[in-house]
């Protein structure tokens, strides 16, 4: 549960909730979630949907978003390239590897997945559940991610990002989890066996552009492909992909091109 204060803050935590959630919520659920009174949740609800943000469901009476912010980001992504440029170079990586390649991109401190291609042509092939948010605490991405960050920002920002919906997985040992941090950065790819979801592991780097982390890319797979005798030989791949998009990487050229 957190507390939202400001109108402006109001209307912004119920978009992100619902967009969480990508499914329609009763207005009891909204307002306990973000600790509103009903009559206030209801007002919120009311003007979204005047402005086209939100849309109750005539046979439950429940809110769920409207594709208004999905094309509004479509139309952002459209703008910078970034699917266009980097697409081709994440297609590569999934037919090198074999596996499901997956790019997510930085936003404020969470990542945020934007790009997923998969690599498997027969046998098992690992298909997520479709979110857009990244786990941090858990994934590999995430934890590449955050190696990249100050030791303390990384553990505030992990255990806050797995506050948010109550992952499976907490962050008990804050020594361990800052030495796996160190270790991540010290080899430059991180892993995550089998902490998501049972029998897959998935192998990210970070998207480095002048300095700052942009992004991640990741392989994943089942435990039965993604095998110890392959790590290394994917994590080179990874970095090297990693290596590539930042080099490429469309809103700096962009930036570059405004000033």
């Amino acid at each position: 549960m957190r507390i939202v204060n400001s109108l402006v803050e109001r209307c912004f935590a119920v978009i992100e909730l619902l967009a969480t959630e990508a499914s329609a919520m009763r207005l009891g659920e909204i307002a306990e979630r973000l600790d509103l009174q009903k009559s206030a949740a209801h007002r919120m609800l009311n003007t979204l949907s005047e402005k086209g943000w939100v849309e109750q469901v005539p046979e439950t009476g429940f809110y769920k978003l409207t594709l208004r912010l999905a094309i509004l980001g479509q139309r952002f992504l459209s703008a910078t390239h970034l699917t266009d440029v980097c697409q081709p170079v994440i297609e590569e990586l999934a037919a090198e590897s074999g596996e499901l390649v997956r790019m997510a991109v930085v936003q404020s401190e969470t990542l945020t997945w934007i790009i997923q291609v998969q690599g498997a042509r027969n046998g098992l092939k690992y298909q997520p559940e479709m979110v857009a948010r990244v786990r941090l605490a858990t994934t590999a991405n995430g934890k590449a991610y955050l190696s990249r960050l100050d030791p303390t920002d990384a553990i505030r920002i992990a255990i806050s990002d797995s506050a948010r919906d109550g992952e499976r997985r907490s962050i008990v040992v804050v020594e361990e989890f800052m030495e796996e941090l160190k270790l991540t950065l010290n080899r430059g790819w991180a892993i995550s066996r089998e902490e998501v979801e049972i029998g897959v592991v998935a192998i990210a780097a970070a998207i480095d552009r002048g300095g700052q982390t942009v992004g991640t890319v990741s392989v994943a797979g089942p435990s039965s492909r993604v095998t110890a005798e392959r790590h290394e030989e994917i994590a080179s791949s990874v970095m090297s992909t990693a290596a590539k998009l930042g080099e490429l990487w469309p809103l700096r050229q962009r930036y570059n091109n405004e000033n």
